[in-house]
């Protein structure tokens, strides 16, 4: 629920000034930098007043004003309201960037801040027609929150098992967003419940629906252009982003120093290693090439190939099966 803006303290922005550089900018991925600075530059310099920001059921739908979807999630009551918000987002986003990539945790954020504010104005539509009360429908919400509770879903579903602390009680990572969810509602009146439970609905969608593959499929003429990062080190061009999701580079985190493929299930840590959109058929490739690639050992480098024959960089599918079946042909 939007508050009005208290502009006689900023006492919030200097906490998150000091939470930022207690992680270390250096420590931040860019993606979420990004955000994180866009929501504080929309604070401090809004692009629109909170009143004309905020998303309803009235506002949105009734007067067609679409573009409030946009607007909503970007901008924030007051400073606490920007500082909690932006805390919860650097950790998370630290975590997710690094395990999704730079390039499909923005577009990740997108969906998610488009969405979350589509399903709360379901969610207020169908309370109206329920309740036959006008309120649900002029409720006027704003703020990251949603989004935040959509990519918490995200967190515990790639790291499933462990504990959240919720106001100092641990909480199964399963349950802590439904718990969250509660909590905030109780202990901090003028919240949003619905835009909170819009989040957690739109991440359910990701992890347990369809969302994922139809992201997936939507990104899918993304892979075939190129794409570009200088990374923090500057030493990454000219890389196509299915190389970029298949490596599982994140842009950050010290140099670059090639591109290795790695088998769909391969993991360099121990966290889910993810596709990032790619289609079976690319997946497919890439387990070849890797099976063709493996040389075992260092000690036999010097050896011919164990196939047969070397791989060359524009080689698809097809053509290295085919090679492979004819691999021993004279």
């Amino acid at each position: 629920m939007m508050r009005n803006r208290q502009r006689s303290s900023q006492l919030g922005l200097l906490l998150l000034a000091s939470q930022v550089f207690q992680v270390g900018l250096d420590n931040i991925p860019p993606v979420t930098l990004a955000v994180l600075a866009l929501n504080v530059y929309l604070y401090l310099f809004p692009a629109a007043p909170l009143l004309q920001a905020c998303v309803s059921v009235q506002q949105a739908y009734w007067y067609k004003e679409w573009h409030r979807l946009l607007l909503s999630p970007l901008h924030h009551a007051d400073d606490f309201h920007l500082y909690f918000n932006m805390v919860s987002f650097i950790w998370k986003g630290i975590r997710l960037e690094r395990q999704l990539g730079g390039a499909w945790f923005l577009y990740l954020l997108s969906v998610f801040s488009l969405l979350t504010g589509l399903v709360y104005l379901v969610l207020e539509a169908v309370l109206t027609e329920l309740t036959q009360d006008m309120s649900y429908s002029m409720s006027c919400a704003v703020g990251f929150s949603g989004v935040l509770f959509a990519l918490k879903v995200l967190s515990n579903y790639y790291h499933p098992g462990g504990v959240t602390y919720v106001m100092g009680f641990p909480v199964s990572n399963r349950y802590a967003s439904w718990v969250e969810l509660v909590l905030i509602h109780i202990t901090t009146p003028g919240t949003s419940f619905v835009g909170h439970l819009a989040g957690i609905l739109v991440g359910l969608l990701y992890t347990a629906g369809p969302l994922k593959t139809i992201m997936k499929k939507c990104a899918g003429f993304v892979t075939s252009n190129g794409y570009s990062s200088s990374g923090s080190s500057g030493t990454v061009s000219n890389l196509t982003l299915k190389q970029i999701l298949l490596t599982g580079y994140s842009g950050t985190g010290g140099d670059y120093s090639g591109y290795h493929q790695y088998p769909p299930g391969y993991t360099t840590n121990h966290s889910a290693s993810y596709t990032g959109g790619l289609t079976e058929e690319e997946q497919l490739e890439t387990a070849i090439r890797n099976s063709l690639n493996d040389r075992g050992p260092s000690s036999h480098r010097g050896a011919p190939p164990p196939y047969g024959f070397h791989l060359s960089g524009d080689m698809g599918a097809d053509e290295i099966r085919w090679r492979r079946l004819r691999r021993f042909d004279s």
